[in-house]
């Protein structure tokens, strides 16, 4: 019928859901773009990036009486900010038949973690509530010497908690967080037995 209006097109494709983790913002995003872009165009459903609900652009621009987040709070908000880009962004999608990218995922936020000394256990129930992707994506690369306009969740994070997460300075934080996720890859590969 001419002119009709069709309703949403019901896809006969499941979603899709890509991770891509890494401690470099940059290369996650770019790694992130690749990702969507490798997708049959039809079903892009877009990036899902960190801070989707703003809670960490609003905490960038608190002043000095909102005091200095602990890694913990950081993470806290990250599940927070996870929650809402699942509800409002990365569920949708895959409901109808896209792929979406997350960039980063869960993955990214343990590695944070872990390197300011938080607990697996920990970690690992506080991000319970998250689907495992359909495939995982790790960027190697660590944060690169020129200014980012945006940095990735663990540059923010190493930024807010450096010599107060066991004295340790941003970039041993970051180099940490690499370490983490490294093992991480590798364990999601097989490569390497849990202990």
């Amino acid at each position: 019928m001419a002119g009709a209006r069709r309703g949403p097109e019901v896809s006969a494709h499941k979603g899709t859901l890509v991770s891509v983790d890494g401690v470099n913002g940059a290369a996650v995003a770019a790694s992130a773009r690749a990702a969507l872009g490798a997708a049959v165009r039809a079903r892009r459903g877009g990036i899902s990036a960190w801070d989707a609900s703003g809670v960490f652009e609003e905490l960038a621009v608190a002043g000095e009486e909102a005091g200095t987040p602990s890694a913990r709070t950081l993470l806290l908000l990250y599940a927070a900010d996870l929650a809402f880009r699942l509800r409002w962004e990365i569920r949708p999608a895959l409901a109808e038949g896209r792929v979406v990218v997350a960039a980063p995922y869960v993955d990214t936020a343990i590695a944070f973690g872990r390197a300011a000394g938080l607990r697996s256990g920990w970690l690992n129930d506080l991000f319970r509530f998250a689907p495992r992707p359909a495939e995982s994506r790790y960027v190697d690369s660590m944060t690169a010497r020129s200014v980012a306009r945006r940095v990735g969740f663990v540059e923010f994070g190493c930024q807010r908690v450096a010599g107060r997460a066991r004295g340790l300075t941003r970039q041993q934080l970051v180099e940490r967080a690499r370490a983490h996720l490294q093992v991480r890859a590798r364990r999601r590969s097989g490569r390497t037995p849990r202990s």
